[in-house]
């Protein structure tokens, strides 16, 4: 569990940072003018003004970052995922599975039965996905809107 944690968080660094560095950067250099000339510190300026404004790019990055990682399945095959587990894992050093290994077990089985079981699963990933990009469509919407 715990080697699966790391890699996918490996993975997905990269997309937050962009995606914060991003924010930060469509924050206006007015805010930021403004604040220093009522004589703000540069602190105060970065906390009070220009984090607030990039949070909805922020939080967008990760929610979308974190939906990637959920499907990913590539780096878990390679670090050893079971295709089924048959116990919760106790502890962090155990076995582990996941969803698009899952259904990827499930694929490649024979049985008729399995193939309606991916499909299932299929449809349950994208909609857990899907629920995942709505909501970071809804959070830079609704939080966007404060510039």
């Amino acid at each position: 569990v715990l080697a699966g944690a790391l890699t996918l968080s490996l993975l997905i660094i990269p997309v937050i940072i962009i995606a914060a560095r991003e924010a930060l950067k469509s924050v206006p250099d007015s805010m930021r003018m403004a604040a220093l000339a009522l004589g703000a510190s540069k602190w105060q300026t970065i906390r009070d003004h220009v984090l607030p404004a990039a949070i909805p790019g922020i939080a967008t990055g990760v929610i979308l970052a974190m939906a990637r990682a959920m499907g990913e399945a590539a780096p878990l095959i390679l670090l050893g995922a079971l295709t089924y587990v048959a116990f919760v894992p106790a502890s962090p050093m155990d076995s582990f599975t996941a969803m698009p290994i899952q259904i990827f077990n499930w694929t490649s089985r024979p049985q008729e039965a399995f193939h309606d079981l991916a499909s299932t699963g299929i449809i349950v990933l994208l909609g857990f996905l899907l629920i995942c990009n709505s909501a970071a469509i809804i959070i830079r919407l609704r939080w966007g809107k404060k510039l």
